[in-house]
């Protein structure tokens, strides 16, 4: 049994947008402003285009295959299933760690409204009890996830953009732009590749998908503009409103403070408070769906293939999942893992861009036919813009990647031990799109 294909156009937006838009929003605009000035809500437009030529590269390949995996399924049918499996133990880590952050980021939130959940023990019970809800919420189905998802949407960009509506009434828009030193730019990279992570999210659930080969292109590009002009609409009346600079922490709270008193300081907070549990419904849902892809195909222990008779969930995927972050979560050890998120994603974009040239080089999928002269400037720009972002990195995030690294070499060879292959790759002889 396999889940159903339910997820249509909508849904796949949903779910990659709010891969994207989690707790980064509350803390980008003044960390931006500091940097590149009146120029970050055009440098957050710029960056987009930047992004855009890799999302393009994965989008490229969502027209190819049928099944759950995303970048790990790529990469596994280009340079087979030891790259694949690394590629795989990257994206599953980097998302656990990062759940397991926001758990704590999301009680915090609510102990600066309820002061109840100061206490160690409650922040504790809380946590754990979020974890049992959220991984609920992924086993009772599909269109549920998709409905809470759509719910917690809502809510969270709601205030935010009565909020930047407020700014512009009250302060206007800005028109004059200071250009910022290239050292200046190149100093908020890493920063905004942070805040557009997560774009590509949506072909974890493919496999769900009702026509995968037509909706995940459209749905990844449309969510990347629509995410850029949100955030430059943000970050432009952050700077309109020019709220307290000392506030870095919490600016859009600063902001929400000084445009409406305690009342915008309060919807700020509730609206961070939807955004990141809205973040973690979705992680959910789609992060299971990458370990339930592996493990169809080989890759882990194939219990986590299961698919619940009655919910036509991955169940084991997405209870195994909830109890790794719910372990990194109450044990604070993600912090090692949480450091590598951007590191770890672009050599995952590395990946997903040599399994593009070397699918065309082959001519799977009528790929050759079907790819034009615009690719010949996609994937250089693309490559380009990678290599320039790594070269950002500390020398202990590229240490720890390389650690990584060693730790998944070690996990493929033990996987083999419990791994039955259900599933070959499913990839068509002609382009269907």
């Amino acid at each position: 049994m396999k889940p159903p294909r339910v997820v249509g156009l909508g849904g796949a937006i949903l779910t990659s947008l709010n891969g994207v838009v989690g707790s980064g929003i509350f803390a980008l605009p003044a960390l931006l402003f500091a940097a590149a000035g009146s120029f970050s809500p055009i440098a957050i437009l710029l960056f987009a285009c930047l992004y855009g030529s890799v999302l393009l590269v994965v989008a490229k390949l969502s027209t190819v295959f049928r099944q759950s995996g995303g970048a790990q399924l790529y990469t596994e049918h280009a340079f087979g299933p030891a790259v694949g499996f690394q590629v795989g133990w990257f994206s599953l880590a980097t998302n656990m760690a990062g759940a397991a952050a926001n758990f704590h980021v999301l009680v915090s939130y609510l102990s600066a409204i309820f002061p109840f959940f100061e206490d160690p023990l409650v922040r504790m019970v809380t946590m754990a009890s979020l974890v049992v809800l959220f991984m609920a919420i992924s086993i009772s189905g599909t269109s549920r996830s998709i409905g809470a998802i759509a719910l917690g949407t809502f809510l969270k960009l709601t205030p935010i953009l009565v909020l930047v509506a407020v700014g512009f009434a009250q302060n206007g828009v800005p028109t004059e732009v200071s250009l910022p030193s290239f050292g200046e730019f190149e100093s908020v990279a890493l920063l905004l590749a942070f805040a557009f992570s997560g774009c590509d999210v949506a072909v974890y659930a493919a496999g769900e998908a009702k026509e995968p080969r037509k909706t995940l292109m459209r749905a990844l590009m449309l969510n990347l503009g629509g995410v850029a002009i949100f955030y430059a609409l943000v970050q432009l009346a952050y700077a309109a409103t020019a709220p307290d600079p000392s506030a870095v922490d919490i600016p859009l709270a600063a902001m929400g403070e000084k445009l409406l008193g305690p009342t915008g300081s309060l919807m700020v907070s509730l609206a961070a408070i939807f955004s990141i549990a809205t973040f973690q419904i979705n992680v959910f849902f789609l992060v299971p769906r990458l370990a339930y892809g592996m493990a169809r195909r080989g890759h882990l222990p194939h219990v986590l293939a299961y698919v619940s008779p009655r919910f036509k969930t991955p169940a084991v995927a997405i209870a195994a999942y909830a109890a790794m972050v719910g372990a990194l979560t109450l044990s604070g050890t993600f912090e090692l893992l949480a450091v590598l998120v951007v590191s770890v994603e672009q050599l995952g974009f590395l990946a997903v861009i040599g399994a593009l040239v070397v699918m065309w080089k082959r001519g799977d999928a009528g790929l050759r036919q079907s790819m034009d002269l615009r690719w010949a400037v996609i994937i250089p720009v693309a490559l380009g813009y990678i290599v320039w972002l790594m070269s950002q990195l500390e020398a202990r995030s590229v240490l720890y990647m390389l650690i990584m690294v060693a730790i998944g070499i070690a996990l493929y060879f033990l996987s083999k031990t419990s791994a039955v292959k259900q599933d070959g790759i499913d990839l068509p002889e002609t382009r269907e799109v």
